[in-house]
């Protein structure tokens, strides 16, 4: 069956989708860690400490989708959590010795994959669709902009005449 553009794209897109969460539910059997735990300490690994907000921007998740994430990496002992010397109410997680172990793991995870694809994809590919998903994902994000009806005019007065008609 052939598709126009849009529903090829998405389509693609939920391949890619099941494909990250076949190999999460893999890499959860086979290094004990799921897709988004690893990239919390990919994340990590890759920095001294950072608060749950900053990982979550990072991530381009909402804070309380991480919540639990960073719970169960806790109570594994792959994280720890320290008390911001800043700011007494503000937590910071860094990795223990045993979460730089699954941090040094190389095989068997999503990101080999990505790093293959992209050892053979060139500079202007990558960074055009690094574009579009970035702009993908703002977009969702904010969720689709509102259609107006023909004749509907902007502005919260317009919008309450046409509620009351």
């Amino acid at each position: 069956m052939e598709l126009d553009g849009t529903l090829e794209f998405m389509r693609l897109l939920w391949q890619v989708a099941h494909g990250l969460e076949a190999t999460s539910k893999r890499m959860s059997r086979t290094l004990d860690v799921t897709g988004p735990q690893r990239l919390v300490i990919r994340i990590l690994g890759q920095s001294e400490e950072l608060s749950a907000g900053q990982l979550a921007r990072t991530m381009c998740v909402h804070p309380s989708t991480l919540t639990g994430v960073l719970r169960r990496l806790e109570e594994r002992a792959l994280i720890e959590r320290r008390r911001d010397p800043a700011d007494g109410r503000r937590a910071l997680f860094a990795l223990t010795a045993r979460g730089r172990q699954i941090d040094a793991v190389r095989s068997g995870t999503v990101e080999v994959v990505v790093r293959r694809v992209l050892s053979r994809t060139s500079d202007r590919q990558v960074e055009a669709a690094r574009t579009v998903l970035s702009e993908l994902g703002a977009e969702l994000a904010t969720g689709p902009a509102p259609r107006r009806t023909k004749g509907e005019r902007k502005g919260p007065r317009a919008t309450k005449r046409a509620a009351r008609r």
